[in-house]
């Protein structure tokens, strides 16, 4: 009962554990890329909107859904900017509106160059759909407001090519060139973007890209980010350009976590079902040598009922002792694992483990457990209800 009893706190701590780990890292991804790319973006005007979307009644409630899209036509870009901004600005979910031109150019810091992706913006609009303020490492917002010949450059740039705060650089586009300065640094954590995207003011990049009038997107943030894939398709309808909203966008990395999280669980789920088929193989051998002791309870008046309950006591009482000591097990096992040090860049920035502090972890824990274990104390106490009291002392004289 011991060993059935340790298998019960290892199994919960377990769970809880790999449960916080694999979610958390989905959130601070998610967190990354809302930051990053927002929640939603408009860009590339349909020709043709007809059939595209339904709106569809379920209970009451209106939602929006996809079909295809297959032969739909887009015009690149965003023709007209201001029209657009203001239709967005009607919606009463969007909390943020940054109008973004996208570009190719050649940094050239004078010993090296580097291919790089040009996003103009103003820098006061960007900062309310984006966390580039917290992902800056060197220079400030204020420095790039400041000066419409400052440029911010992802960390892994500045590595390549040596640069940082203050310094000249030369870019190098396809109608003109600029001498800029180096007004900040910043790192998101994601490496196609670190060793590619600057930030311009938007007027600057008009003109080194030679677009004078329209733009490339819109990153809009919205209040709630759960809800992007229904209003993107709403905004989708009103204004016939492109919507995307970041779960369709960043569709692949979601099923990987998914998919992660479903595993990890499937596996440690394994060390409770041991624990519980431990857990039954000691009540079967219990009823088997307890059949004279239940027999005599039977013919004192006990009824089946009452001896199935003294196996469900029992197997309740190590269930309530797994659940307790393995939920503070799992929370302690969860805030050390926080703690280790560990360095990761690549679809995000962290220099430790990243873990998700959520009461479903434990309630799912527990409800496991609680069927295993629940199902190996009712099959046996079912069996020693069914002992037959006068059978067995009759046998046992």
């Amino acid at each position: 009962m011991s060993m059935s009893l340790l298998g019960i706190v290892f199994g919960i701590a377990f769970f809880v554990v790999t449960q916080a780990q694999t979610s958390g890292f989905e959130v601070f991804f998610i967190r990354t890329i809302l930051g990053t790319n927002g929640a939603i973006r408009v860009s590339d005007r349909f020709q043709d909107m007809e059939g595209t979307v339904s709106k569809v009644s379920q209970n009451g409630s209106e939602s929006f859904v996809f079909r295809s899209r297959e032969n739909a036509r887009y015009v690149e870009g965003v023709e007209y900017p201001q029209l657009v901004r203001v239709a967005l600005r009607e919606f009463p979910e969007v909390s943020g509106i940054s109008e973004i031109i996208e570009g190719t150019a050649i940094l050239d810091s004078g010993s090296r160059k580097h291919a790089v992706q040009i996003h103009g913006l103003r820098i006061k609009d960007h900062i309310m759909v984006s966390e580039l303020q917290n992902q800056l490492i060197q220079g400030s917002i204020d420095s790039l407001d400041a000066d419409r010949s400052g440029v911010l450059l992802g960390s892994r740039i500045a590595d390549r090519l040596r640069l940082s705060q203050g310094d000249r650089v030369t870019l190098i586009g396809g109608t003109e060139n600029q001498q800029l300065r180096v007004a900040g640094v910043f790192e998101t954590g994601v490496s196609q973007i670190d060793k590619s995207r600057i930030y311009l003011d938007l007027s600057t990049a008009r003109s080194i890209v030679g677009k004078p009038f329209g733009s490339s997107l819109f990153q809009v943030s919205i209040q709630d980010p759960e809800k992007a894939t229904e209003i993107a398709a709403q905004m989708q309808e009103t204004l016939g350009y492109r919507v995307v909203g970041w779960q369709e966008r960043e569709k692949v990395w979601l099923e990987v976590f998914k998919a992660l999280r479903l595993s990890s669980a499937i596996t440690v789920s394994s060390i409770l079902l041991l624990s519980g088929l431990g857990m039954f193989n000691v009540f079967a051998i219990m009823v088997i040598e307890k059949n004279r002791d239940i027999a005599i309870l039977r013919s004192i008046g006990f009824t089946p009922r009452d001896v199935s309950a003294v196996f469900l006591w029992q197997g309740g009482i190590v269930l309530l002792g797994g659940i307790i000591l393995g939920s503070a097990a799992g929370c302690l096992a969860t805030y050390g694992i926080s703690k280790i040090p560990l360095r990761i860049r690549g679809i995000f920035s962290t220099d430790s483990f990243v873990v998700n502090w959520e009461l479903s972890h434990y309630l799912w824990a527990i409800a496991i457990a609680t069927v295993f274990v629940g199902v190996a104390s009712w099959i046996p106490a079912r069996r020693a209800a069914k002992i037959e009291p006068a059978k067995i002392i009759r046998e046992s004289l």
